[in-house]
């Protein structure tokens, strides 16, 4: 009998939520994700160390003590992580847009260019490498720009129908709704622990891709930032699910068949397409609580580990 790893990836393709080499070969995913708080992870490992230095050496020689210097070093070791990573996995790596640029479409797209041109100069193409951006209007905004230029994006931190839909009209290659955030909000709010089938995060993601499949979107759905194997589970067939090591291994270690949950809608419901502008867009966010509450609170963590991170290249010592 396989394990639940292999019986769900019949299903949906599986994803690594992790910035860690050795996890990421021990499962044989299909791709890969980094965001900031995992790239601060990444750097302490001794493992990473040399790319440390030749990030730092890189920047001094491209830009020496300019007043940027630490985002050069960031963008670099972030793509030098990231093609370490496709070494060992047949897909994409998702590579983050610094969260302080959340707000800021121009410079978004600026760094995303830088970005992919830094994968490019190490030979990989653009074709394996998704910009990560988060899910703030300006944010999809520069997710249209880029994907008309052939750079793909992954819209981050979605935890709203309303950013979801935004982001497949903006021609989004794929989309991470954040199941787990969205449970621990409603959990915190309500008092309940929800079983996986009533969990408010994963029926955000079901409707989503009812919504997509409805209209015929080609952006991919990619569950993200599960608390436990019964979320996983539950979305047993979304296009793609982005697991943490330690939830892999959890899958890995049991005996089982996994049935599929997900499926294109087959009957002809009539459902009301949006079209997003950009006073709907942040009046219906706003509206929306939690989402409007877990996409603030998640750029500042992703910037508070960005810090951090310039704090540990700071003292770095190769």
């Amino acid at each position: 009998m396989p394990n639940l790893l292999e019986s769900l990836a019949a299903h949906s393709v599986l994803v690594a939520d992790t910035g860690n080499v050795d996890a990421i070969a021990r499962f044989n995913p299909e791709d890969a994700t980094t965001n900031p708080s995992l790239l601060l992870k990444a750097v302490t490992n001794p493992l990473y160390r040399p790319l440390t230095a030749q990030a730092l050496n890189w920047a001094l020689t491209r830009v020496g003590n300019s007043l940027d210097f630490l985002d050069y070093v960031q963008d670099r070791l972030s793509v030098l992580i990231g093609a370490e990573i496709l070494k060992i996995i047949p897909g994409k790596i998702s590579t983050e847009v610094d969260a302080r640029l959340s707000f800021d479409t121009a410079k978004t797209v600026e760094r995303a260019r830088r970005l992919i041109s830094y994968y490019q100069e190490v030979g990989i193409s653009k074709q394996r490498v998704l910009i990560k951006i988060a899910a703030t209007w300006e944010g999809i905004k520069a997710c249209e720009i880029l994907e008309k230029e052939g750079i793909h994006c992954n819209i981050t931190l979605i935890f709203s129908f309303t950013q979801a839909v935004a982001a497949a009209q903006a021609g989004a290659y794929l989309v991470s709704p954040f199941v787990g955030r969205i449970y621990d909000w409603h959990k915190q709010k309500e008092g309940v622990d929800f079983s996986p089938a009533e969990d408010p995060g994963v029926n955000t993601v079901k409707r989503i891709y009812d919504y997509y499949k409805a209209f015929a979107y080609p952006t991919i759905i990619m569950g993200a930032s599960f608390r436990n194997v019964g979320q996983i589970l539950e979305l047993a067939g979304c296009d793609r699910l982005t697991i943490a090591p330690r939830l892999l291994e959890e899958l890995h270690s049991q005996e089982g068949i996994v049935p599929r949950k997900l499926t294109p809608p087959e009957s002809e419901e009539q459902v009301n397409e949006l079209n997003l502008d950009e006073k709907t867009f942040r009046w219906m966010l706003n509206e929306d609580a939690m989402a409007t509450e877990k996409l603030a609170e998640g750029i500042r963590r992703f910037s508070q580990d960005l810090l951090s991170l310039e704090d540990y290249l700071r003292t770095f010592e190769g």
